[in-house]
């Protein structure tokens, strides 16, 4: 009786390490929540990381330099990931959605015909955005809060006060999805819309999606330098221009492929997620190798290290990002409430290697807690950032109400002088000068960026498996 109670208790206590014959009784859970995780931080190493980006970059360099979603470069990328985790002994499958797309029948056309002509190039000055909506439009350029320093330019319908019908709208890039910009200026009359990129340090268009079919309106991503210069002539009101964009839907399927713990109480499952596919335009190393390959390495590792987590561990790595979250979108909207309830926590992790980095944390206090706590253990600082709201895979477990959050070293955004004070680096710079770019290879990857955040991953990741 007094063997089975022991028994009994030491399930209840939530015991990591598998258990044999002669061996002692269990630690208590915060213990063993701390063992847990130094052994993991010290076998999750920027070394092992980096193996598994060298294979995607080997997979993009096989398939035309990218691993974009819906390419065979995506499918290679996902086939290596499902196999490293079979042979690790988790549980794998592989979600297939499908992925309407609208490709483009006829090149889009952007041109300034007041005060005077100009005629942007496509794939230099302007890219459609996909699933943009098909047709043409001639209108006045109206900034709608697309002032510098402005993070949510359209993202609300009163952004639109004293707009006109058939005006073009001029939105500056920031915290909401490009789809809820084109939405808002579609409802409040635009004609057409033209959404230009924030990183001023960047002079190509960059690519950008809608997320899904819908918009009737055409809607082009400009580059930094032909957005601030329609910004500048739209000021008197003078600035007028000609868009036309014409799209074809078509279809194709992609991805997600997801991993579980064979142990852990399934009614409180921690999901630790990251995208695996790149854009077009490169192998997508950093964003977002570095954080696929940080949760596959943790997955590794604690399979090596025979770790039997309290709680399930759920290991998802998303397809079409890229393409508005689409991977993410589909796999929470899939979830009844039960299986939505039983989630515990979602911990997202969205390039964690940027070579000019910042340490941001962002999403609910509940998740951020566990990295600020961690980073300020260790005398390193961290700040919170408002700006992934929608840009991310945590966004459809927020909207579901499941706590979220994650780790992010920064994007196509400028440091600042007090960054780079904090952190080092160079302040007035991108902290990821290759962001959406061919240039996203291993060589784009800063090791001592991955070596600290995946410490902080891997760290977050022994507290939620743990936690009662």
């Amino acid at each position: 009786m007094i063997l089975c109670l022991i028994a009994v208790l030491a399930i209840l206590g939530g015991t990591l390490l598998a258990l044999s014959l002669g061996e002692p009784p269990p630690e208590p859970a915060s213990t063993a929540t701390k063992n847990i995780s130094t052994s993991l931080r010290e076998a999750v190493s920027p070394q092992g990381i980096m193996e598994h980006e060298r294979r995607l970059q080997a997979i993009a360099d096989e398939n035309g330099g990218s691993r974009a979603a819906g390419t065979p470069g995506y499918d290679a990328s996902a086939e290596y990931v499902a196999r490293t985790l079979k042979n690790a002994g988790y549980h794998v499958s592989i979600q297939r959605f499908g992925l309407p797309d609208h490709g483009e029948i006829e090149s889009a056309n952007l041109r300034l015909t007041s005060p005077e002509t100009r005629n942007y190039e496509e794939g230099v000055d302007f890219v459609p955005m996909a699933y943009s909506g098909s047709g043409s439009a001639a209108g006045r350029v109206v900034p709608v809060d697309a002032e510098a320093g402005s993070t949510s330019s359209g993202c609300e319908a009163g952004d639109f006060g004293g707009f006109s019908d058939g005006d073009v709208a001029l939105l500056r890039r920031g915290a909401c999805t490009f789809e809820q910009k084109a939405r808002n200026a579609e409802a409040a009359g635009a004609s057409a819309a033209l959404i230009f990129d924030d990183a001023t340090s960047r002079s190509e268009s960059f690519a950008g999606s809608l997320g899904e079919p819908g918009t009737g309106i055409p809607v082009l991503g400009t580059s930094s330098s032909a957005g601030n210069k329609l910004l500048a002539e739209s000021h008197d009101g003078d600035a007028w221009v000609r868009v036309s964009a014409r799209n074809l839907p078509g279809s194709r399927t992609t991805t997600n492929v997801i991993a579980e713990t064979r142990n852990g109480d399934a009614d409180n499952v921690v999901m630790v997620g990251a995208h695996l596919d790149s854009v077009s335009e490169g192998p997508g190393i950093n964003d977002n190798g570095s954080g696929a390959s940080t949760i596959l390495e943790i997955a590794e590792q604690m399979h090596k290290l025979n770790v039997h987590p309290r709680n399930e561990v759920r290991f998802a790595f998303w397809g079409a990002e890229e393409l508005g979250l689409v991977g993410s979108q589909h796999y929470v909207e899939g979830l009844d409430a039960s299986e939505l309830d039983h989630i515990s926590a979602y911990l997202n992790f969205d390039m964690v290697g940027s070579p000019n980095h910042v340490r941001f944390v962002y999403g609910s206090r509940e998740v951020t807690g566990a990295f600020e706590d961690y980073f300020a253990a260790r005398k390193l600082g961290s700040t919170e950032t408002l700006n992934l709201t929608g840009r991310s895979d945590h966004g459809p477990f927020e909207e579901a109400g499941i706590p979220a959050g994650g780790l992010f070293s920064g994007a196509e955004g400028t440091k600042s002088a007090d960054e780079a004070e904090s952190y080092g680096g160079e302040a007035g710079k991108p902290y990821d000068p290759c962001y959406h770019e061919a240039c996203d290879d291993v060589g784009n990857v800063d090791r001592k960026a991955v070596d600290e955040m995946s410490d902080a991953a891997a760290n977050a990741v022994a507290i939620f498996a743990q936690r009662e």
